[in-house]
């Protein structure tokens, strides 16, 4: 018997009733022969972690553009914050912990450069709008693998074009993502707007700190065992009334005071203002573009050709690219801190 085998086997006789069993997958859009090893969500876990869009994570925003301090979240150390909660639900309720880690790794590979700031740039500029959850599904089945895609699960695809707020995953696993993806972000943006002095830890709603907690810590720890006590043994992941609410009306006040407005927010819309004359230039140059963009303009349009590689882009390379285009070479040379500060 297969070691791949046994893992199955052991799936049926360890988990719980209401989860994906790696051998019930829907399967791939392509057949592949089976590994002796590594069940299927195994399999995709490590296709994500290997892709380049993945590694690309580590020098894309989260909140904070281009923080001068080494220890604010970026869009990789989000990722994996994410996928230890998740886990941490996953493994308490019994659920298939392979499918739910693989989908946390890949939900945001479609994020822009600059966050939200490049999304709501793309999503206004393109015909059909644009959407991070999407396009991280157009990242695993078109853009990488030189073009072949990672031929990922039906499950993992479902939960990562349903993690946002307004998803419905399939999947319990997927749900469970899906909610573990607002306990990390409204917790560690709290802490990196603390830690940018956009926030004071005597700001925070002391009703909702009374309900939830007044650490970091304490309040993960609150939302998370509050998710397992309230999904134990039913066909949902959710959680109960009074946290729902608190957790919430936490993100609501982070809406109003870091999100929009901030300190934190300072260089927004000179991050739009990049994200979007890149756009109108590689538009009307598309020959400026790698080869393999080219061909995509081929086949999926100019548009669409254009926002895959922009949105493909980290921080710092969407920065090197409008310096390289739209300023001049021996002034930028001599002012080199302009690339990190963007003072345009």
């Amino acid at each position: 018997m297969k070691i791949r085998e046994i893992t199955e086997e052991l799936e049926y006789q360890l988990l719980s009733p209401y989860a994906t069993k790696s051998r019930e997958t829907r399967g791939r859009d392509k057949e592949e022969e089976k590994c002796d090893i590594r069940t299927e969500f195994q399999r995709d876990r490590d296709r994500i972690i290997h892709s380049k869009a993945f590694r690309r994570l580590s020098h894309k925003t989260q909140v904070f553009i281009s923080p001068e301090g080494d220890h604010y979240r970026t869009r990789l150390t989000h990722t994996l914050e994410v996928a230890q909660i998740a886990r941490t639900i996953a493994r308490a309720l019994r659920l298939n912990e392979d499918l739910t880690e693989a989908i946390a790794l890949g939900h945001d590979l479609g994020h822009t450069p600059f966050g939200h700031s490049g999304e709501e740039v793309l999503n206004r500029l393109l015909k059909d709008g644009f959407r991070h959850n999407e396009q991280s599904i157009r990242v695993v089945e078109v853009l990488e693998n030189d073009g072949k895609g990672l031929n990922l699960t039906w499950e993992v695809k479902d939960g990562i074009c349903n993690h946002s707020t307004a998803g419905n995953p399939q999947t319990l696993e997927g749900q469970v993502v899906q909610i573990s993806d607002k306990i990390a972000y409204i917790n560690h943006d709290i802490d990196d707007a603390i830690r940018g002095k956009v926030l004071k830890p005597e700001d925070l709603p002391k009703d909702l700190i009374g309900i939830l907690g007044d650490k970091h810590s304490k309040r993960i720890d609150t939302m998370v065992k509050d998710v397992i006590n309230n999904s134990l043994g039913k066909p949902r992941v959710s959680m109960s009334k009074e946290i729902y609410e608190a957790t919430y009306s936490l993100r609501d006040f982070l809406f109003k005071k870091v999100y929009i407005g901030s300190k934190a927010k300072k260089d927004e819309e000179k991050a739009k203002r990049v994200v979007e004359q890149l756009f109108y230039y590689f538009y009307d140059n598309i020959d400026k573009m790698p080869q393999e963009f080219i061909k995509l303009a081929e086949i999926y349009g100019r548009e669409r050709a254009v926002a895959d590689y922009i949105a493909g882009m980290t921080d710092k390379y969407a920065l090197l690219k409008y310096k390289e285009i739209f300023l001049p070479s021996p002034w930028f040379e001599q002012n080199i801190f302009f690339l990190i500060l963007i003072k345009i």
